[in-house]
């Protein structure tokens, strides 16, 4: 499978975090807050899994965006949530690009952030695809389905069980990777199952008896990446997490004048092709500086962050991921997007 789309392997679960960290790069204690041989440049590291969501950062990275506003900004590549999580967690990061689900496993366990930017919504990423003979949701009553157990496709699945008002016990689940999922449908193994692009489109063009019956596009507000920042980093560095946040916005703006060229960056950096990337984003929504404040604060919004946050933790709660929802309220910080909407 393509490594790109990692981000979306099995959400970390709450038995503890992982004993060791996998990273591409070494990190060590110090790396927290590191001043560069210039006394205005911060460094600060981030832990990301490579995800096409953060196509607007690797052009802020390659255009300099960061380092212009001060901010050295060193990604750390993990090879799972787990690993990265638990690096969070521990100290040994400033920054992350969690799932909207995994940022409520971290705040439960006890970790003080804050959220000040959302990455991307998925808005066609996701989807369930399901043979003809499968008439609508309900139908799913009795049957096997191929999905990855504790991860974010899980998670949708039952948000969408629940919607149709059947719920896990009604279904067989049959555990298995997201890639793994869509051939098992595309072969006639299963009648039904849940992934994401490319895997999902290539199923559904392949298997002619079927069709993406469900997507994320209908529940817009299910799936969302964030950017978290350590809530002590942030006091210590205010100044550095809104160069961070002007510049992943540069970035996107970047991309939204010069499409050809953001492309091509991120392509490079995410190992796929230019075309491929453009295909694969429009199952996403990259959100500007004005749609990120809407996010952020207006709570009438059908997008407010933390009314899908809210209903998330209940939905973890329920599901025995997490022992009480946390007070959410406290990890969202909308004033790094205000500032970059109207800067002084």
């Amino acid at each position: 499978m393509n490594q790109y789309w990692s981000r979306r392997h099995a959400l970390w679960m709450m038995a503890g975090t992982a004993g060791s960290f996998v990273l591409h790069e070494g990190l060590s204690g110090s790396d927290t807050v590191a001043q560069t041989s210039s006394p205005k440049t911060v460094s600060a590291t981030i832990g990301i899994l490579n995800w096409i969501g953060l196509t607007p950062l690797h052009i802020a990275l390659e255009k300099g965006f960061f380092k212009q506003a001060g901010l050295d900004l060193q990604p750390k590549i993990f090879g799972s949530n787990p690993d990265s999580n638990a690096a969070f967690i521990a100290g040994r990061l400033d920054a992350l690009a969690p799932v909207t689900s995994e940022a409520i496993l971290i705040a439960s366990k006890g970790k003080d952030f804050r959220v000040v930017l959302v990455e991307d919504i998925s808005v066609g990423g996701d989807g369930i695809l399901a043979r003809n003979s499968v008439t609508d949701i309900k139908a799913f009553k009795g049957k096997k389905v191929a999905v990855e157990r504790a991860s974010v496709s899980h998670f949708f699945l039952l948000q969408v069980l629940a919607e149709a008002g059947l719920s896990e016990k009604d279904i067989t689940i049959v555990s298995t990777t997201p890639d793994a999922a869509a051939a098992a449908y595309q072969t006639g193994q299963v009648e039904i199952a849940v992934s994401y692009a490319p895997f999902l489109q290539k199923a559904n063009q392949a298997q002619k008896d079927g069709r993406i019956i469900y997507d994320s596009a209908k529940m817009p507000t299910a799936i969302s990446d964030l950017y978290v920042f350590d809530a002590k980093f942030i006091q210590a560095n205010p100044q550095v997490v809104q160069a961070f946040v002007n510049g992943v916005l540069q970035g996107l703006n970047f991309l939204n004048q010069n499409p050809k060229e953001g492309l091509a960056i991120a392509a490079k950096r995410l190992e796929t092709t230019p075309d491929s990337l453009a295909a694969d984003l429009k199952g996403i929504k990259l959100p500007d500086a004005a749609m990120n404040i809407e996010m952020f604060t207006n709570s009438q919004s059908e997008f407010y962050i933390l009314n899908s946050m809210k209903s998330m933790a209940k939905f973890l709660s329920n599901q025995k991921q997490i022992e009480k929802v946390p007070d959410l309220s406290k990890f969202i910080e909308p004033k790094f997007v205000k500032a970059a909407q109207n800067p002084n």
